[in-house]
């Protein structure tokens, strides 16, 4: 009876250390798990149990989703970016937008994803006759992030190239490029012909034709191209007041150091008082 007793309670401690042990070793598992999942999915992985909300808090967990060279970015900030130390706070304060490289680009991830997304200001496009104050005017506005932006006069040849390296991209990851604006109440000449957009790197291309300017004529169909203006590319208005169209898209291998080029061009076109950002 003795021994069964000192057997029972030897079997009860190593049933006991068993348990710890895989209370050690199931954290370690998911948080291993989630590091090939997205931020969005590890967030709404919280609140299954208690097991995974305190996985997806971990900075370990967090570190993977920043990228790589997180730190170099922190020191090219125009201005310092405040956080704790924890990596989850760093990860959603650099979802927001932040100046970098003397505020000749703009930076942030994208939230759910974590990708890396840049801005570049009008000041570093090239654009036809962009030095000649006729055509073209740099001019303070308070709603841009680059507190400056290009404001177009009038043109009869609207050209509009920009270039962005690959290396500062996220890799194995599909881009969509975007030109961001707003019209003045006067605009006019944006709306036909349209524009014709290229988005390249390498050997490959992605053309199309965008509209930049709509036509009155238009608004007896306004509600059903709402529905359809997303899908079909047309402009769409941001959170942040301004309008963009998606120019094109392309796919970032490895970011071995090449040019994306962006190029807008379309001839015979008047346009007056239309500034981008």
């Amino acid at each position: 009876m003795v021994m069964d007793k000192k057997r029972a309670r030897r079997v009860e401690k190593e049933e006991e250390e068993r348990e710890r042990g895989s209370e050690f070793a199931l954290p370690q598992c998911i948080l291993h798990v989630f590091s090939f999942a997205t931020p969005r999915d590890s967030c709404r992985s919280a609140v299954v149990s208690k097991a995974f909300y305190s996985c997806t808090g971990t900075d370990a967990l967090w570190e993977r989703f920043l990228p790589s060279d997180y730190a170099e970015i922190l020191s090219r900030a125009v201005n310092p970016v405040e956080f704790s130390s924890s990596k989850k706070e760093l990860y959603f304060g650099l979802c927001k937008p932040i100046l970098i490289d003397g505020g000749k680009l703009s930076f942030h991830l994208e939230r759910s994803t974590g990708g890396k997304c840049y801005m570049v200001p009008s000041r570093n496009m090239w654009m036809e006759w962009g030095n000649e104050w006729r055509h073209w005017r740099r001019i303070s506005h308070s709603d841009s992030r680059f507190g400056e932006v290009a404001e177009l006069v009038s043109v009869c040849w609207l050209q509009i190239t920009d270039r962005i390296n690959n290396g500062l991209l996220s890799k194995k990851t599909w881009y969509t490029a975007y030109i961001v604006f707003k019209l003045t109440s006067d605009a006019y000449g944006l709306n036909a012909p349209p524009q014709k957009v290229s988005v390249s790197l390498g050997t490959y291309s992605s053309d199309r034709f965008i509209t930049l300017q709509q036509d009155d004529d238009d608004d007896d169909d306004k509600e059903e191209e709402e529905e359809d203006e997303e899908e079909k590319g047309k402009r769409k208005l941001r959170d942040d007041g301004w309008m963009e169209i998606e120019l094109g898209d392309f796919y970032n291998d490895e970011g071995d150091k090449r040019e994306v080029s962006i190029h807008a061009v379309e001839a015979t076109l008047h346009l007056d008082s239309s500034s981008r950002d």
